[in-house]
């Protein structure tokens, strides 16, 4: 995961639209909006992983590297990069297309760290791949 990349890491877990409700004071998507799609993105590979409930339990590495605009098609990325007994290591980028020119751009990536927990809450480890 780096600015210099032209294509996009991982596979396509998310996409929506970025709304006018969405935006900041300078009128641009705000950055918590952003992050909250990055975790739900992340999630659906940690969730298809670990074959049942997650948890978020450490974001680092947040880069924005672009603003959003309303109406941008934003697209978010997820790579399973490190696994453990309970928790997963997840690389996201975000990607916008913009519209009505259809380029493609790099917004912001980062690291989520998600662990697989029972219905009570209580970590437990992740079930053997198939």
């Amino acid at each position: 995961m780096t600015e210099t990349s032209t294509e996009p890491q991982g596979r396509l877990a998310l996409q929506t639209i970025a709304m006018p409700a969405d935006t900041n004071a300078n009128g641009d998507i705000f950055g918590g909006w952003l992050m909250a799609q990055m975790d739900l993105g992340s999630s659906v590979l940690a969730r298809t992983r670990a074959r049942g409930r997650v948890a978020t339990v450490a974001v680092e590495g947040m880069t924005f590297l672009k603003p959003v605009h309303v109406g941008d098609l934003v697209s978010i990325h997820a790579e399973m990069l490190r696994e453990g007994n309970t928790s997963m290591r997840i690389g996201v980028e975000v990607w916008v297309t913009r519209q009505p020119e259809g380029v493609r751009l790099k917004m912001t990536e980062g690291i989520f760290t998600f662990v697989a927990v029972d219905e009570t809450g209580a970590k437990r480890p992740l079930p053997e791949e198939v």
